[in-house]
């Protein structure tokens, strides 16, 4: 009995051994998949490049010739206000539009105004509100617009005459930090109707207390820098501007549908 005891003990060694040096096995091919802190890996970027989808409103603007301002100016902000309800209507009028076209030389206006700008004020960048309006989207804010006929046109242009949003050659902007994108306190909000809006009235509306002098200096700082690149304001918006007359777009420009 002792030597099948004795047999018996050295079969369980055996197996306990084979068990063993399978485990050890085991392990290290598990081991074999983890990374080595020191070796180097290229990772191919191409299997982490996001497209971005172009929706119908887009790329009839890109058909028509329009640039997207952002690939011609770096570092500018753009907040398209009519993709939002933040605006005169509280209407979302551009669906999934968030970059900003206009006419390629009106662009490249925005980009001399733009230089003029760091030039003097290297803390300081433009957030623009809106350039080119096709006309489809005019004739929705027309029709939207809970005004008689007889007045809709000190608020928005009619769509059968069309405006300079509509040609592409208007801008919408203010200014903001090139560190945060905040934008300047220029006294009231985008699309506001009312005298503390109007540059004509800036001197009565300071007297009156409706905006203060550091409102008037940050307009001045944009009006000055639009200026340098060509552009022209209007009386009663401070953040609009344009390229060129309304004669001058229909001699050189198509409006856009």
């Amino acid at each position: 009995m002792r030597k099948l005891d004795y047999g018996l003990t050295f079969v369980f060694c055996s197996l306990l051994v084979f068990a063993c040096s399978q485990k050890e096995v085991q392990v290290s091919e598990e081991e074999s998949y983890f990374v080595d802190a020191n070796e180097e890996w290229v990772i191919d970027d191409s299997e982490f490049e996001w497209e971005e989808e172009i929706g119908e409103l887009e790329q009839s603007l890109i058909d028509a010739g329009l640039v997207n301002i952002e690939d011609v100016i770096p570092g500018i902000f753009v907040d398209l206000k009519y993709s939002t309800t933040d605006n005169f209507f509280g209407q979302d009028v551009y669906g999934d539009l968030f970059r900003c076209y206009l006419q390629p030389e009106v662009a490249e206006m925005l980009k001399v105004a733009h230089e003029k700008l760091q030039e003097a004020h290297p803390e300081l960048t433009f957030l623009v509100y809106d350039g080119v309006r096709p006309l489809s989207v005019q004739q929705i804010l027309w029709d939207n617009l809970d005004r008689p006929d007889s007045i809709k046109p000190l608020y928005v242009a009619d769509p059968k005459i069309g405006g300079l949003h509509n040609y592409g050659v208007a801008v919408d902007l203010t200014l903001a930090y090139v560190e945060t994108g905040e934008a300047l306190d220029m006294g009231t909000a985008y699309d506001y109707f009312g005298y503390p809006a109007y540059p004509d009235r800036e001197a009565q509306m300071l007297r009156e207390g409706k905006i203060t002098q550091s409102h008037i200096d940050n307009r001045e700082i944009l009006r000055q820098a639009m200026k340098a690149g060509g552009f022209s304001g209007i009386g009663s918006e401070w953040w609009h501007f344009n390229a060129y007359s309304r004669k001058e777009a229909a001699e050189k420009f198509g409006l856009v549908k």
